[in-house]
């Protein structure tokens, strides 16, 4: 395998800088890499070679004539398919908008352009961004590199594949309870939730608009601080854009990277452990625990009673915006249109016939059963029982971590509870598959940023376990200092990446 294909983006810059490659060649080799290996992974769902190429033409022009648009200009991307791109379809996943092409860009993706990253193609995602294990594709699921007989998380389970099969070196994910960092930590890739706000949700398909937020996945936190640098920042058209500077994320990378945390805080949370995590996940979160002990960190145990209500909150709230934000697909203005035969006595299908007939054939059982549940959260005689109780528990959740937050500078737990499960294991059980998010969600409900890096290959089953730092509102800079100081003690440990042991895919076929 070419160099090149495992090399992280920060490298592949220097590479390019140096004149020892063009990002045409660069381009060409990953869209080659995913023609070989991706019939196996199924991490895209549309590849768009004749456009990246244009791009990457577009940007070594640039570059030969000293202009580079961004410090990442050249370097090849994937983009989750809930991000509208123009020309390109965006599916979403779903029956529902197959065909679908937006006449424009969402911001992220229009930063991408501005910056000069070639766009692979869009990748592969539980419907609607519904799901844990991106098995809830109507276009099949994604498999994990590690082992194809695995999940690769979800929702965002195609950008983390792709970069974990080397099919990408970044990509982009949206997390709404946690589909950036738990695919992260299922593949052995960097995934991270900007605080909400921070990254501009204009042109996102929204399933839950208080809660989604994209961000970027990669091989390395320093990669993902140059990737967060570029899509960051306000953006007029999100109602929802914090009017602040996306700061200096790189700044904070590098200098965590040097291995010195003296005088930092670090707050192991209490409720996310113990019961319920598998024990491989709970030694390499403590040997990570550790190494930042030994750079001088001060660790400290804090409780936050709610987070044991979040996932309960989080299926109240996040169905009932779902069902909200999905009446749009009513089969009249766009998307799929199914419409019944004629009855026997020759009367034609009416509005609601074909509406109904359109969302029995566009969406897929899991999407049924939140637009169900939230529907029912929202209908007259339970709002406050159920979706008004939920808002009050979230209200204490965010009050937890603002009392954990006066005790320590960032917050830690494992990502998720284990590592990655077998395909079909949990299709059958909704409850046992929303319980891969327990960790992750809390932090989506108060809106703070939280990183997820690897921690290394669990005993039980040698697959990849993740490390969650998660930082106040704002503190974007500390996941980076934070990740970047562990992750270089984790790699002088292991003697380099942890993706430097995952299998390779060569020779792998449909």
């Amino acid at each position: 395998m070419t160099d090149y294909l495992l090399s992280s983006a920060t490298e592949l810059v220097a590479a390019l800088e140096a004149g020892e490659t063009t990002s045409v060649e660069l381009t060409t080799l990953f869209l080659d890499r995913i023609a070989a290996v991706d019939g196996a992974v199924n991490a895209f769902l549309h590849v768009d070679r004749e456009g990246a190429l244009a791009q990457a033409t577009a940007s070594d022009e640039r570059r030969a004539a000293g202009n580079p648009a961004s410090a990442l200009d050249g370097v090849p991307i994937a983009v989750k398919d809930v991000l509208a791109t123009e020309g390109l379809p965006t599916t979403c996943g779903s029956k529902m908008l197959e065909g679908w092409i937006p006449p424009y860009d969402a911001t992220v993706v229009a930063r991408l352009k501005q910056a000069g990253l070639p766009i692979l193609g869009k990748t592969n995602m539980d419907e609607f961004a519904m799901g844990s294990s991106t098995e809830h594709s109507a276009y099949g699921p994604t498999h994990n590199p590690w082992d194809l007989d695995r999940i690769p998380g979800g929702s965002g389970g195609g950008s983390a594949a792709a970069v974990a099969a080397f099919e990408a070196p970044l990509a982009i994910g949206t997390d709404t309870g946690g589909s950036i960092r738990q695919p992260g930590a299922v593949t052995g890739t960097v995934g991270v939730k900007p605080t909400y706000g921070g990254v501009s949700r204009y042109g996102l398909v929204a399933m839950a608009n208080s809660l989604d937020q994209a961000g970027p996945v990669s091989r390395t936190v320093l990669d993902s601080a140059l990737l967060h640098e570029v899509i960051g920042g306000h953006d007029p058209h999100d109602s929802t854009s914090i009017d602040q500077p996306v700061g200096a994320l790189v700044e904070a990378a590098r200098q965590g990277a040097g291995g010195d945390l003296s005088g930092l805080r670090v707050g192991v949370i209490k409720e996310l452990g113990g019961d319920g995590y598998q024990p491989g996940v709970l030694a390499r979160f403590q040997e990570s625990l550790d190494l930042l002990v030994a750079a001088g960190a001060e660790v400290v145990e804090v409780s936050c009673p709610s987070f044991v209500h979040a996932l309960a909150a989080y299926y109240l709230i996040m169905p009932s915006e779902a069902s909200s934000n999905l009446a749009k697909f009513d089969a009249m203005r766009y998307g799929l249109r199914v419409v019944p035969e004629a009855a026997e006595n020759g009367t034609q299908p009416s509005a609601e016939d074909v509406m109904r007939a359109s969302r029995d054939a566009g969406f897929g059982d899991e999407v049924k059963r939140r637009i169900i549940l939230g529907t029912y959260a929202l209908s007259s005689g339970y709002y406050d029982a159920y979706y008004g109780q939920a808002q009050k528990v979230r209200t204490l959740i965010s009050r937890d971590f603002d009392a954990a937050f006066e005790k320590a500078d960032v917050l830690v737990s494992p990502t998720a509870p284990t590592t990655a499960f077998k395909l079909g294991e949990k299709l059958d059980d909704p409850v046992a598959m929303y319980l891969n998010d327990l960790a992750t969600i809390p932090a989506n409900l108060a809106g703070v940023p939280g990183i997820s890096l690897p921690s290394g290959l669990a005993d039980e089953d040698g697959l990849p376990a993740g490390f969650q730092v998660l930082a106040p509102a704002l503190a974007d800079d500390r996941l980076y200092r934070v990740g970047a100081a562990l992750e270089t003690l984790l790699e002088k440990k292991w003697g380099g990446p942890l993706l430097a042991q995952a299998p390779t895919l060569d020779g792998a076929s449909a």
